[in-house]
């Protein structure tokens, strides 16, 4: 199946940013800001998805501290999350919610490989089938594990206050507003996330994601 252009190198993102500083001048301001955007591609595969899990609704820093905490107990692959108890999890900071998250997680058998050749749709399809990935969490993989180029996680916080502040809107937009705004950054939405997270850096002195 036809999956559209993948992000694999620096020189992908800086391809796409220079079509987007031309398309907008909006974009091309931020990058002015920002400099070069990082690359942000990530491995794929079960870790990944947990990873996303535990920066749902908390700080990119304690999301970093708890995944380091999982990383120093071996607790990043789905057997050892089948074998941990509940308190070998709590111990290293997840929440009651998020245990359920992993064991569903772990439990669910994704194929991995076959979402590299799915389309966009379809990995969100098949990854918001599991009990605590939404559809934020499935965009954020599709974006940065599998590097797809024009995939964009409107319903990110951090992102729609960048859209607010860099476009002067009156309030921030809603998942649906930026999604429609979105529509103007195609065929590289993936490579705009990168414009906005990074701005709201600059703007807000403090990550957006991590």
């Amino acid at each position: 199946m036809k999956v559209g252009r993948i992000i694999e190198t620096p020189d992908c993102v800086a391809e796409g940013a220079e079509w987007l500083g031309q398309a907008c001048p909006r974009m091309a301001f931020a990058m002015e800001q920002t400099g070069p955007l990082p690359l942000r591609r990530r491995p794929d595969g079960f870790a990944q998805l947990l990873s996303a899990i535990v920066s749902q609704q908390v700080s990119v820093a304690s999301a970093n501290a708890i995944w380091q905490r999982l990383k120093g107990a071996k607790l990043t692959g789905p057997r050892k999350i089948t074998w941990a108890t509940d308190d070998d999890l709590r111990d290293v900071g997840l929440s009651r919610q998020k245990i359920r998250y992993a064991r569903a997680l772990a439990e669910a058998r994704i194929d991995y490989k076959a979402l590299r050749n799915a389309s966009d749709a379809d990995v969100v399809a098949v990854l918001t089938e599991v009990p605590g990935i939404g559809v934020w969490t499935a965009e954020i993989y599709a974006m940065f594990s599998l590097g797809r180029a024009d995939v964009i996680a409107p319903g990110d916080l951090a992102l729609q206050e960048a859209a607010r502040v860099l476009y002067d809107l009156p309030k921030r937009p809603t998942d649906k507003e930026l999604r429609l705004m979105a529509e103007d950054w195609s065929p590289w939405r993936s490579v705009a996330a990168r414009v906005l997270w990074a701005y709201y850096r600059v703007a807000k002195q403090r990550e957006g994601i991590r």
